[in-house]
């Protein structure tokens, strides 16, 4: 049976139309004026970062030490630290992450535990980094006679690195269809077999992810290294002495008087961001091509 619409109905229904048309124009207009805003001061910034540093970027920055004031020289000693800190961060935080994120998924979902540690996990993902620093400083710098070290830069990294890693594995292992886990087990495998051949390959690209994220994240960060690994002026390759790093070496010689100094905290944040923006890149990059191979 045909529905008969009269003309006020009709007139009624193309107000609504076109106030809602009215509406979602403003909401467009008022996103892309707030996306531009973003943008704009992001843009100056880069453009800002760009211009004082290109001056600092030279063979030099990679090859000399950090140099005394009004003398040239380079962050090699600086470089060299960060990435000791972060690989072992890398290494101390990973595969904690993992294992308590799987637990997490596999065997805590429904549990009150596993409640209570992702309630913790969430805490300490958005704990200021500083308050690691001093918790680190106090358990494992005081204690072994408030000698500064790699070693404990490294550990307070890994307090970072965990959360992410954590929060990462539970939820890609959550998002690998059930059907996979029961088709695994109706064959008799065992549960653990089942998560370290089938879940982990499927989740392994959101894992890794993760992994890649959290290294970004930590190579920047200044505040856990001063309570932890302090710096040194000076190539240090022992892990248990300070060592420098280039997020502290950026603080100091930013504020400081001599402009030598301040051109090498320039071209180490560009370098920084150069880094953390390529890192980036390769976590989307690698999870962009596995959504691809599964579609």
């Amino acid at each position: 049976m045909a529905t008969v619409v009269t003309d006020r109905e009709r007139q009624v229904a193309d107000r609504l139309y076109g106030r809602r048309r009215i509406v979602n124009s403003v909401a467009i207009a008022l996103g892309c004026l707030t996306a531009a805003f973003g943008l704009f001061f992001l843009g100056w910034i880069l453009w800002t970062l760009v211009s004082k540093a290109a001056g600092g970027i030279n063979w030099a920055l990679f090859t000399q030490m950090t140099p005394p004031p009004m003398q040239e020289g380079g962050l090699a000693n600086a470089f060299f630290g960060s990435a000791v800190m972060c690989a072992l961060a890398i290494a101390i935080g990973t595969p904690l992450g993992v294992a308590a994120g799987t637990w997490l998924s596999e065997y805590g979902r429904a549990r009150k535990l596993g409640m209570a540690v992702r309630f913790v996990n969430d805490i300490l993902l958005s704990a200021p980094s500083i308050v690691l620093g001093l918790f680190v400083y106090t358990a494992f710098v005081m204690q072994t006679g408030g000698r500064f070290s790699a070693l404990a830069g490294a550990i307070a990294l890994a307090f970072i690195v965990l959360p992410v890693v954590v929060r990462t594995t539970d939820e890609m292992l959550q998002l690998v269809p059930t059907t996979m886990r029961e088709a695994a087990l109706s064959l008799g495998v065992p549960h653990w077999k089942v998560i370290v051949q089938v879940l982990y390959r499927s989740a392994s690209a959101g894992i890794v992810t993760g992994i890649l994220l959290a290294l970004a994240r930590i190579s920047g960060e200044t505040a856990p290294l001063l309570f932890t690994a302090f710096g040194n002026q000076y190539w240090n390759s022992d892990i248990m002495r300070p060592m420098a790093s280039v997020p502290v070496v950026m603080y100091q010689y930013a504020g400081s008087p001599y402009e030598s100094w301040q051109q090498l905290a320039w071209a180490g944040a560009l370098v920084l961001t150069s880094f953390v923006l390529i890192v980036s890149l390769v976590a989307r990059a690698i999870l962009l091509r596995k959504r691809i191979s599964h579609d």
